[in-house]
């Protein structure tokens, strides 16, 4: 009889182990849900590439997260002569996440196809799925014009050869992100800039506002708690920081902000030498407030005209 069970539960384990074998077999045959990338080929021009400088460095991020942010200054500018390196660390706890090299050594194997479709719908050229700390499934709601200006960009870049270490996602996080791209149509257009609600979302979801500004939960967004902050960072000043709440709460969001406020708290800080960007024993911020300043005054005040239509969300956020 006890053999009998000891037979049972070896069967049993057996089955278990090729069920999961073949689920994890099935998820790596069907996942991730990529379209073959397309054959665009991207005409530059000095139009594009400018569109493109501006909305890489100080809208999207692009060489931001793909490049390295000088810590000794004041919001940790980007540093011009690391721009697309890569090898920015993202230590998570689902994983340690390395920004790859986007300078033409990196992808002079990649076609602007794959480099659109890694853009927008996270899949590599070679049909990995990337986790989407790289955003796009923000950069999927990017005009087909202003992608193809970052990728005109970026193919601008100086070439660097440098070795980033592969990202290490820890399990189930390593099977679950194979499921998440999925193929994308970009609009044609982005709203008219005369429109400021609307091109102040576009902007807002192109620079990713809401994934700095929303807390997360077991790697998901809190509900109704979009754009009120919380946030933790781990500076590499030490400590932790939150990010703010942006909504337009009166007490504890940017309710009694002016237009001119919100402007000017960029601007300021972008309009500021090296020297007065040093720390000077001042604590440093996650928060890229020189490279977003270089935003068009005329763009900030789409993004403030847009942040005052979403839902007031009542969040104090604790400040260490």
């Amino acid at each position: 009889m006890v053999r009998l069970g000891i037979r049972i539960l070896l069967v049993l384990l057996v089955v278990s182990a090729v069920m999961a074998a073949g689920g994890v077999a099935y998820l790596f045959s069907a996942y991730p849900h990529a379209a073959p990338p397309s054959s665009l080929k991207v005409e530059s021009t000095p139009a594009r590439i400018a569109r493109g400088e501006y909305l890489s460095r100080h809208v999207a991020g692009c060489t931001d997260c793909h490049g390295e942010r000088d810590w000794s200054k004041y919001s940790a500018p980007q540093m011009r002569e690391r721009e697309g390196h890569g090898g920015m660390a993202f230590r998570l706890e689902i994983g340690t996440l390395y920004a790859p090299n986007i300078t033409p050594a990196a992808l002079a194997g990649w076609t602007d196809g794959e480099v659109l479709r890694a853009m927008t719908e996270g899949v590599s050229k070679d049909g990995r799925p990337l986790f989407p700390l790289m955003p796009y499934e923000n950069f999927a709601q990017m005009s087909r014009e202003d992608a193809e200006s970052v990728i005109a960009f970026i193919r601008t870049l100086p070439s660097a050869t440098r070795d980033v270490p592969p990202t290490v996602l820890k399990f189930p996080m390593n099977l679950i992100v194979r499921t998440i791209p999925k193929p994308v149509t970009l609009p044609a257009t982005a709203p008219d800039r005369s429109d400021r609600i609307a091109y102040g979302r576009y902007l807002t979801t192109v620079a990713s506002c809401s994934s700095c500004h929303t807390r997360m939960e077991r790697g998901r967004p809190v509900p109704n708690m979009t754009f009120a902050g919380g946030l933790e960072f781990h500076p590499r000043t030490g400590g932790i920081q939150r990010s703010a709440n942006i909504t337009p709460d009166m007490e504890t969001g940017i309710g009694r902000w002016s237009e001119g406020q919100f402007v000017a708290r960029f601007t300021s800080i972008a309009a500021l030498d090296d020297g007065a960007l040093a720390l000077n024993g001042r604590p440093n911020t996650e928060m890229p407030w020189r490279d977003y300043g270089g935003m068009e005054p005329q763009d900030l005040s789409a993004i403030y005209a847009y942040l005052r239509t979403i839902p007031a969300v009542r969040n104090v956020v604790q400040r260490d």
